[in-house]
């Protein structure tokens, strides 16, 4: 089934992938103008009949007046006979001179000249491809950046950055296959170089797998996703498409719980069904928690409003019965030598917001042992101590689900992710 990155944030991102940015491209042109001409050059001197204007042109882009270095380089055009270093040296410096003006098609078509009449040196010639890779990447010619891209690759000049241009230039053609390739080495040369990953190369590979319906792959690379950023957003997306081919209702509520928990949720149905869910297991007051979010969010609508408050009433009116109860059930529980009782303890201490006497319940449970869930008792025990802020404690609590029987391994997955970015911030919000 192909699950297609539909959100607001997800039509923000493939927007900006939809177009190169001058600024990333350009910000690291390496473009000085050379101060004296190069031994091979001395050997090679401009005719005299040029002498004039390129002394001049020369001063000109060391001053910054690059409109009078053009026009001096002009001039020199118009001069004869030419030989063809002449024409090649007024191209080279006809090239810096654009792209110091921001014409950066006159600047390809200058280096171009410049680069096929064969008298840059190897490691100026090197330099010119990687500029004019980035040149024509940014004049939308992206086939022909490829090409130049290919040729700058092989040269140490070419960064990081340059890499990730590539991948971003294969995916504007449509090439998902050479996109992912160049995305991965760039993602390498990242981490050797110690750098932090570009979060748009992720996207790159994320757009792929959703058109071509990959659903493994997009589920992988939201992962990768969350763990490099922990947007909200991709929180989202990830926990929908695992939720909608979960059939079990307690997995599905596992579900529900982290995607409350990551505040992915935005949809006021999604509110009301982790509800109802909530309201099955005996759990009223974190069900009348959940539906008061939804409220107060503004996410439940006109013909959701009146069944919602008759929900809600029902909830509300259940934890007042389970909140004057907890003295008695506290009591039963520590006489009990099961441990199912203090879970359930925990469970409703959580829903009341009472998070230390939660831990406490669920800690002296899981000592006595014999609990019919104990991945609720692990989950309930991490959500607690992270309220507490306690979130060693926390960590180590959801670590405890990978020693749960016949545990869910969608849920497995999830919780874990959970855990390993637990304490960092969340990052933007979803919309719906």
């Amino acid at each position: 089934m192909s699950h297609s990155i539909r959100s607001g944030a997800g039509r923000s991102w493939k927007r900006w992938v939809s177009s190169l940015s001058l600024g990333v491209l350009l910000a690291t042109l390496s473009l000085a103008p050379q101060a004296s001409f190069s031994a091979e050059e001395k050997q090679q001197a401009l005719s005299r009949v040029i002498a004039k204007e390129m002394t001049q042109a020369q001063k000109d882009l060391q001053a910054g007046k690059y409109q009078d270095a053009l026009t001096n380089l002009d001039a020199a055009l118009t001069k004869s006979p030419l030989t063809a270093f002449d024409k090649f040296k007024i191209e080279d410096f006809k090239g810096f001179a654009y792209v110091k003006l921001n014409k950066f098609k006159e600047a390809q078509e200058a280096y171009e000249q410049a680069l096929a009449s064969g008298l840059y040196t190897p490691q100026e010639a090197a330099e010119k491809e990687r500029t004019l890779f980035r040149l024509t990447a940014s004049n939308q010619q992206y086939a022909k950046a490829i090409e130049f891209g290919k040729q700058a690759s092989e040269a140490p000049s070419f960064t990081t950055d340059d890499i990730g241009v590539m991948s971003q230039l294969y995916f504007l053609q449509k090439d998902c296959k050479d996109s992912a390739i160049w995305a991965d080495k760039a993602m390498a040369a990242e981490k050797k170089a110690g750098e932090a990953p570009h979060e748009n190369l992720y996207q790159f590979k994320l757009q792929c797998a959703s058109d071509a319906g990959d659903t493994a792959n997009v589920i992988a690379n939201l992962v990768d996703l969350i763990r490099l950023t922990n947007k909200v957003q991709y929180w989202n997306n990830l926990l929908r498409i695992e939720r909608q081919d979960e059939r079990d209702d307690h997995n599905l509520l596992m579900i529900y719980r982290i995607m409350y928990n990551t505040n992915a949720m935005n949809a006021g149905s999604d509110y009301i069904e982790m509800a109802q869910l909530l309201g099955d297991a005996a759990l009223p007051a974190e069900a009348a928690t959940v539906l008061d979010k939804a409220s107060q969010a503004g996410l439940i609508k006109d013909e959701q409003k009146e069944r919602t408050g008759r929900l809600s009433a029902s909830f509300k009116t259940r934890a007042d019965a389970d909140k004057k109860g907890l003295p008695q059930l506290d009591a039963e529980s520590q006489k009990n030598p099961a441990g199912e009782l203090d879970v359930k303890l925990g469970e409703v201490y959580y829903g009341v917001g009472d998070y230390q006497n939660a831990v406490t319940a669920i800690n002296r449970g899981l000592q006595k042992g014999k609990i019919k869930h104990l991945d609720e008792a692990y989950v309930y025990l991490g959500l607690s101590q992270g309220a507490l802020k306690n979130i060693p404690d926390a960590k180590k609590a959801f670590d405890g689900l990978k020693t749960v029987p016949e545990i869910s391994q969608r849920v497995l997955k999830l919780w874990s992710l959970y855990s390993e970015k637990l304490g960092a911030p969340l990052v933007g919000g979803v919309t719906g």
